[in-house]
């Protein structure tokens, strides 16, 4: 067996081996390097898909929550992380541990999530209306706080395997196409969640394999990623500084600001798909084929979009990428009845969304080195926070607003809809995510550090450590 050193390069310890932190920021990432990294992507995509999805719905329809008292649930959750996901990130990067900075957050982590999930999907029977409230309110937040404890490091991490400007592209392309087995696996399960009798029960067993799934993968993905040793104690001084410096980022800065009106815009999508299918469209038993019809795309035309970046460029391909999802939810407004236009609209978006999903993580990374650049620090804790913090606001204020709508648009659950609140899940399910896609598109266009620009800040970086090594 061969010698193991920890992320300190301490020998003895059961840590990350030698062999495997020379593989943590290589230029070019092994096959196995990027299965490891995104095999927790599996496991959450599954419950991931009914989270984003089927929450709402299985809380107003099955458990008979009212639509604005789950939207505030949903918002206090995502509000909670207002605190952890700072917290997470500041912290992961001031970590110093044997296991590394990132790896000791992600193995504490994982049973938590797990049981998190379990908590949302399993509510006891016989709860009374309010305590069954709490107990939504009580495992939203475990969920939250323990998969913030993994995703803001995970996410670091992946900006931390290599510094190469098209290999990132890879990395998270390749990232994106394997979580999409797990979207895959998750619409799978919804379809037996709408055919089920019983789908409270349905969720209860669901969730139980689920969370196991989710436990096993996030341990069995850690031990075997690699984490750079150089990197550790490089994090900010303060907390203070380190978020400051974030907005300091003129690129970082334009980026958050075109990432939440995005997400803004586009978290209402999971949420109303089921209440678009069945009381606009007419189409209940067609949710997870249409659902299909949204992630085979993401998953066949991922290798082509790491080839297209490389010959168009990141920039061009999201700002493609944007125009077609804003057609693509226009289209969405005008669905009233069963027809083409759906399945259309379905693949489009799932385009569009496949191509965002491979090149903006990529770019994030590296306006992370431009921050290095700036400051000699490396703060991808920091810089994944935000994002989350960003992501997550952008879709608790979506989440409330959501709930609102239906509330006071006179839903009813499990009856025909009047046309005002049909009318109301259109423009929210359409126009709205539109309309952001529109705004942050211009926005993006603005966007400046390429390549070219990339490679200079690597020299200057690779001439620091040189000298600092001599």
């Amino acid at each position: 067996m061969s010698e193991v050193t920890t992320a300190t390069g301490e020998p003895g310890h059961r840590a990350t081996s030698a062999a495997a932190i020379g593989e943590a920021g290589a230029e070019r990432l092994t096959l196995g390097v990027i299965w490891a990294y995104s095999l927790p992507r599996i496991g959450f995509g599954i419950m991931g898909l009914l989270f984003g999805t089927y929450l709402m719905k299985f809380s107003t329809d099955v458990l008979l929550i009212a639509p604005a008292v789950m939207g505030m649930l949903l918002a206090g959750s995502r509000l909670w992380d207002a605190v952890t996901d700072p917290m997470a990130g500041y912290l992961s990067d001031r970590t110093r541990s044997r296991y590394g900075r990132r790896r000791s957050w992600m193995f504490a982590s994982a049973i938590p999530t797990g049981l998190g999930l379990v908590l949302i999907w399993s509510p006891p029977f016989g709860l009374s209306a309010e305590w069954l409230v709490v107990w939504m309110g009580f495992a939203l937040l475990v969920y939250e706080t323990a998969s913030t404890a993994f995703n803001v490091p995970h996410g670091a991490m992946g900006v931390e395997l290599t510094p190469n400007y098209h290999e990132r592209t890879r990395l998270f392309g390749w990232s994106h196409m394997i979580g999409v087995i797990g979207m895959i696996l998750g619409l799978i399960s919804l379809q037996f969640m709408n055919m089920s009798d019983d789908k409270r029960a349905f969720a209860v067993g669901l969730s139980l394999v689920a969370g196991a799934t989710v436990v096993l993968f996030v341990i069995w993905s850690t031990w075997l990623l690699p984490e750079r040793a150089d990197y550790q104690g490089r994090g900010g001084q303060s907390p203070y500084k380190s978020f400051a410096d974030v907005f300091r980022n003129k690129h970082a800065r334009l980026l958050l600001i075109v990432f939440g009106i995005e997400t803004f815009g586009a978290a209402s999508i999971g949420m109303l798909a089921p209440y678009l299918l069945e009381y606009v469209i007419g189409m209940q038993a067609m949710l997870v084929p249409v659902l299909i019809t949204y992630a085979v795309p993401q998953f066949i035309f991922t290798p082509m979009w790491i080839r297209l970046s490389r010959r168009f460029g990141k920039k061009r391909l999201w700002v493609f990428a944007m125009w077609l999802s804003a057609i693509t939810f226009v289209g969405f407004f005008f669905l009233t009845e069963p027809g083409p236009l759906v399945w259309i609209c379905a693949f489009g978006m799932g385009f569009a969304g496949g191509c965002g999903a491979v090149v903006a993580p990529a770019i994030k990374a590296d306006v992370i080195d431009y921050d290095e650049y700036l400051t000699g620090e490396r703060k991808e804790g920091a810089y994944l926070a935000v994002w989350n913090l960003v992501r997550k606001g952008a879709g608790s204020v979506t989440a409330l607003i959501t709930g609102l709508v239906l509330q006071f648009s006179g839903f009813e659950p499990n009856v025909a809809q009047s046309e005002e609140t049909q009318m109301a899940i259109r423009i929210m399910f359409g126009l709205l995510p539109a309309s952001c896609y529109v705004v942050g598109t211009l926005l993006f266009m603005r966007f400046s550090f390429n390549e070219a620009e990339h490679a200079e800040v690597r020299e200057v970086l690779a001439a620091r450590a040189s000298a600092a090594a001599d």
